[in-house]
């Protein structure tokens, strides 16, 4: 794994984690978080290099 590839995860479990913590103590966040954690997703996978 390149460091860019590295640098990636490290950002991307930053953000899934802080996600989960904000909508463990905000439930009424959840489902806006719900959603910017799928558009992540859907953005990581398309940006993703071969």
């Amino acid at each position: 794994m390149d460091g860019r590839a590295e640098q990636r995860s490290v950002l991307l479990l930053l953000g899934g984690g802080s996600a989960t913590y904000v909508a463990l103590e905000h439930p009424s966040f959840g489902a806006a978080l719900l959603v910017g954690v799928a558009v992540i997703t859907l953005l990581h996978l398309l940006m993703k290099n071969d």
